[in-house]
């Protein structure tokens, strides 16, 4: 029987006590590990992390948590190999779709870790300037920023096991949150092996970060209110989530980043044999075929003039027809699997229902597979699909509220400008929109004119051709998240992430007292 992976929790290593749930290469179909939670005391584990981990990561400045995080970050880094390669075997990503989940997860750790060398040796944030509450100005209010005394319970989805640790985790550690984590089951190997790996080198303290791999029953009950829960995952989980008594009764806070149907507009002003349009036809194939199509910022609707649809259509068919599928193991394999069958399932599944009011404008099927038994593996080439004319745009409801969470998308036409905006809102609230243009003036409006249904706008124009991050890929400096059925969540941007991890309060109190909060501030003469 395959190797029963223990979860970390109470500062030490253990194993449920149930038979497990078994991990499955989604190429080879072969098992991998298993893991179970059956039987784990969570109350020691979360009472453990609040009173041992929250203490010890507390007493330490942010300047000492940043070296904190810049120490797992080295311990990261020695092991990468063995990551790319549980990466390949569980998550069946080519190369260079793991290294956005491992290498993204590093540079988020290396972010804020730098972040927190610049806040210094305190361990409370100002908020703001003073305010005077009264005429004479010796009174005032000052609000700051303290870490919460309560424990984070990070619920992560199966397409970035490294990446959605460390993007939560990082934040959470460098405001003195200690951290319980719960990958989702499907490639939680990656997750539990990172923080094997930093257990084992000891740089944080104990109760700082645990891991529970298996079910996740039971682990909203253990939560109090000073915790708080950040879960990236499906709508209807988040519903459940956001009903719970902890939630509803005793007010734990909650962040949460859900479905989203992703945008890639092209401006009306451009033409087919514009550099702004080549520029969304690159996008378009790269967003399909990049982990599968299996990312939360994925495009799932493009939007192009109604005199450009076939012109788009025959393009990004054109680069989606050189994509190579298969095994990730042989180097000219440029897309890999999706990460299980029931994942492969659900994306047919939601492709029939997509069919239903939009055309195929490419199918992939009928490529061969590299190195891979499509009666084994869960490949599954790129489907362009496509509504002919506006008209049918604005019928395909199923297109407007369906994410199919794989290497899926629809071209859709518009009639002008403000018929596309009125098209991607019907995403409602969005993790990403992209923008493709080269009238900056026209890029900027736009930009704002989504700004109010979307956490992110990004915009690509020719001078940025070379230089931009790419639609789909999430960045510490920007914020992560989105409106609506996005969740209404925020994460990363920069500092702003510290703001989950601290609770705000206003002090009151005389000009003397709120410079002691800050030596650079000089305290009021009484009047």
């Amino acid at each position: 029987m395959n190797e029963l992976l223990p979860n970390y929790i109470a500062g030490r290593w253990q194993h449920g006590s149930g038979a497990g749930t078994t991990l499955v290469d989604p190429v080879l179909g072969h098992d991998l590990v298993r893991v179970d939670a059956t039987g784990l005391d969570l109350h020691a584990a979360f009472t453990h992390a609040r009173e041992n981990g929250g203490a010890a990561l507390r007493a330490m400045s942010y300047r000492e948590r940043a070296a904190m995080l810049a120490a797992v970050g080295q311990v990261l880094q020695a092991q990468r190999e063995a990551y790319h390669q549980i990466a390949v075997a569980n998550s069946g990503t080519v190369k260079a779709d793991s290294a956005i989940d491992i290498e993204g997860g590093l540079y988020t750790l290396a972010h804020y870790a730098k972040l927190g060398e610049t806040l210094g040796d305190r361990r409370f944030l100002l908020d703001g300037e003073p305010a005077r509450l009264a005429k004479d100005p010796l009174f005032q209010s000052q609000h700051v920023q303290v870490p919460t005394r309560g424990v984070a319970l990070l619920i992560n989805a199966f397409n970035f096991p490294s990446w959605g640790l460390w993007e939560k985790a990082a934040p959470a550690l460098l405001s003195g949150v200690p951290v319980i984590v719960k990958p989702a089951t499907a490639t939680a190997w990656l997750t539990q092996r990172m923080v094997q790996d930093v257990v084992n080198a000891g740089v944080l303290p104990a109760g700082a970060l645990s891991v529970i791999c298996g079910s996740s029953a039971g682990l909203m009950d253990q939560l109090q209110p000073f915790d708080v829960v950040s879960f990236t995952g499906s709508a209807e989980t988040a519903a459940l989530i956001r009903s719970h008594a902890a939630v509803v009764q005793r007010s734990v806070r909650v962040n949460v980043e859900a479905d989203s149907l992703n945008s890639a507009l092209l401006l009306p002003s451009e033409a087919a044999d514009s550099e702004a349009f080549g520029l969304l036809v690159k996008e378009v194939a790269r967003e399909m075929t990049q982990k599968s199509g299996q990312k939360c910022t994925a495009i799932r609707r493009i939007f192009v003039p109604e005199a450009l649809y076939a012109a788009a259509a025959d393009a990004i068919a054109a680069r989606l027809a050189k994509t190579s599928v298969g095994n990730p193991r042989n180097e000219t394999v440029r897309m890999g699997a999706l990460v299980n069958r029931a994942q492969l399932d659900s994306v047919r599944e939601g492709l029939s229902t997509l069919k239903t009011q939009a055309e195929v404008l490419f199918d992939g099927s009928g490529l061969p597979l590299v190195d891979a038994d499509p009666a084994v593996s869960c490949c599954l080439p790129p489907t362009l699909l496509g509504c002919r004319n506006p008209a049918g745009a604005d019928s395909a409801d199923r297109v407007h509220d369906t994410e199919v969470f794989g290497p899926v998308a629809t071209l859709l036409p518009y009639r002008d400008a403000a018929h596309a905006l009125t098209l991607i809102r019907r995403g409602q609230g969005s993790l990403v929109a992209s923008l493709y243009g080269s009238d900056a003036q026209a890029l900027a409006a736009t930009a704002i004119d989504l700004a109010d249904s979307h956490g992110r706008v990004h915009v690509v124009s020719p001078d940025v051709a070379a230089l931009h991050s790419g639609h789909g890929n999430v960045m510490p400096q920007s914020l992560h998240g989105g409106p609506g059925r996005a969740g209404g969540g925020e994460e990363l941007g920069g500092p702003r992430a510290l703001n989950f991890y601290h609770r705000r309060v206003a002090l009151q109190a005389s000009s003397a007292v709120i410079a002691a909060l800050n030596p650079a501030v000089a305290p009021v003469a009484n009047a």
